[in-house]
């Protein structure tokens, strides 16, 4: 079952990444379009912080899942989910009814370095605080298997 769980795991940013794609492909008001202007103006521009920090959360947990979270692995990470924000605003320069602008490429990396910080503190700096111990929990958990004794196979 962890196994499985694990692969997900690994899959998932990748999986998002093609969700982040497909629906800046669409036209911004397909997916939802509120009453009032200003705040669907409001929700839509903070999604950009908000998708690429979900990114790069996803890109934490699949290195976990692996033992392999450290702070270059993280960095790297984190420079790759930021390259993919930039990519997918060149991407909407060419969707018709979309566009690209700078702004958004920096709400992106902001997310990103958002979520970058605050794992950098809670896992390499303040491992005992909440999030720290829940992060090193998970990955204690994840990575842990029992073997199958030759009796069970």
């Amino acid at each position: 079952m962890k196994r499985w769980l694990k692969i997900f795991v690994t899959l998932l940013p990748f999986l998002y990444m093609i969700l982040i794609w497909a629906l800046s492909s669409l036209p911004h008001d397909v997916v939802f379009k509120l009453q009032n202007d200003l705040a669907d103006q409001f929700i839509k521009e903070s999604m950009h912080v908000v998708e690429f920090a979900i990114l790069h959360f996803l890109f934490v947990i699949a290195l976990l899942a692996h033992g392999k979270l450290t702070t270059t692995t993280h960095l790297i990470a984190a420079v790759f989910a930021a390259f993919y924000g930039l990519l997918d605003e060149i991407h909407q320069a060419f969707v018709p009814t979309r566009s690209a602008t700078l702004i958004d490429a920096i709400k992106d990396l902001a997310g990103v370095l958002v979520v970058y910080i605050l794992i950098q503190r809670a896992y390499f700096i303040k491992k005992n605080g909440f999030l720290g111990k829940r992060l090193q929990s998970f990955e204690k958990w994840i990575r842990h298997t029992k073997k199958r004794s030759s009796t069970e196979a």
